[in-house]
């Protein structure tokens, strides 16, 4: 198919009717009988994915049958009610899927190891497996539908294309191995970037393994303010073009160059989206390039109840903490339980600051013991909101009541900080 590109200048934002229109567009001239959806899930809502998925299903679920596959990667499983909160009331749970990476998948093929040599720069040699959810080989399905946001991220540079498929949908060694080789090369150096290390490894098996199912891509670009969230482009098609595209607008829209340091960062994680520090820490993957030396993160998190969305990493990362890469890296090679769970290990490298700057979460339903064994400083949450109320913030730069200077950020999922220095 030929690309399909939407945006809107002038009005800064791409309407629902123009996206309708371009999802139109991408089903003309297709006779379909069985089609799969895979959006994001939850903790994607700000996508705007999951308008696209109900748009999607209003218009085929008459004709053909439709079936959705949230790309949870290692996140629980959507309820009905988180399902209804995202895609509207309009789509029956029971045309929803569970993905779980340690059961439901089945290997396409291997991207080889000295393919990862080469990648890594001789940092990692191991040969990657790929597997995915076996309903996206198996089911015979017309047309395959990826939907996703295009958005600065830790371990691939810039989110979605094949990473929806290839890590969401995805089983336990590319999760693992992607994960740890997005660590090793450094997070700093990939953030906000297309040719990272994994992203030439996603090329591969995109390439080799994706190319020959019935897959298009609809990638969204999006911003948010007090209104909601604004689509800024939508771009529609089968190949790598629609990724790059979207790229180079994600980069002007969700990357914000600092021409300071900052010397105090407040992150605000809406409970609704943020209920682990699995998924919070973006705060720090985020801001970490903004964060002066000797600077401090706070970060205001009143939905984390746990660490790790799943149980077994939920306890490794209580088990080892969040104490830097060195220490990590070598309990990795001495302990099974990790070195066999690398996506924990590359997340606890992830998580911390390496001793450049505090990280303070002030958690409503975590007690201070659990946070500071984790590795982080805890403030009372009460305490926290008292002086820093994310309803009296605006975003960036503010002053306090005290005279103390704060840059405020009330998503960290929507984008990128960084010193004009440590970016360019």
């Amino acid at each position: 198919m030929t690309d399909i590109t939407v945006t809107n200048e002038t009005n800064g934002y791409v309407s629902d009717g123009e996206i309708l229109q371009a999802l139109e567009a991408s089903l003309e001239g297709l006779s379909l009988q069985k089609v799969l959806l895979i959006p994001p899930d939850l903790t994607r809502s700000h996508s705007y994915a999951g308008r696209i998925t109900a748009l999607y299903y209003g218009m085929l679920s008459g004709k053909a049958q439709v079936d959705i596959l949230p790309a949870l990667g290692t996140h629980d499983p959507m309820t009905g009610e988180e399902c209804a909160d995202m895609f509207g009331d309009g789509i029956p749970f029971g045309r929803f899927i569970a993905h779980n990476w340690r059961t439901d998948v089945v290997s396409i093929g291997r991207v080889p190891g000295d393919f990862v040599k080469e990648v890594s720069g001789g940092l990692l040699d191991y040969e990657i497996d790929i597997s995915i959810n076996k309903v996206i080989i198996e089911c015979g399905y017309d047309l395959i539908i990826s939907i996703g946001q295009v958005v600065p991220h830790e371990v691939v540079g810039m989110a979605n294309f094949s990473k929806n498929i290839l890590v969401g949908c995805a089983g336990k060694d590319v999760i693992n191995k992607t994960h740890m080789l997005g660590a090793v090369c450094g997070m700093e150096a990939a953030m906000g970037r297309d040719h990272s290390p994994v992203r030439k490894v996603l090329d591969y098996a995109q390439e080799s393994f994706l190319s020959r199912l019935p897959l298009i891509y609809v990638l969204t670009v999006t911003v948010s303010d007090e209104e909601g969230v604004k689509p800024q482009g939508i771009f529609i098609g089968e190949n790598r073009t629609v990724f790059e595209k979207a790229v180079k607008l994600s980069a002007e829209k969700n990357i914000q160059v600092l021409d300071k340091p900052i010397k105090k960062a407040v992150v605000y994680l809406d409970p609704s989206e943020f209920r682990s520090t699995w998924l919070g820490n973006k705060a720090i993957y985020r801001t970490r390039m903004a964060v002066a030396d000797g600077g401090e993160l706070l970060i205001l998190a009143p939905g984390v109840r746990k660490f790790g969305e799943d149980k077994d990493i939920d306890s490794l990362i209580r088990k080892y903490g969040y104490t830097g890469s060195r220490r990590i890296t070598e309990l990795s090679q001495r302990n099974d339980d990790l070195s066999s769970n690398l996506s924990a290990a590359a997340h606890l490298i992830h998580g911390s600051s390496e001793g450049r700057f505090t990280i303070t979460y002030a958690a409503l339903y975590m007690s201070e013991e659990e946070i500071r064994g984790a590795g982080f400083g805890s403030m009372p949450f009460a305490e926290a909101i008292q002086k820093y109320d994310p309803s009296k913030l605006k975003e960036g730069w503010n002053i306090t009541d005290d005279n103390e200077e704060v840059y405020f950020i009330s998503n960290p999922a929507l984008g990128l900080w960084a010193q004009r220095e440590k970016f360019c």
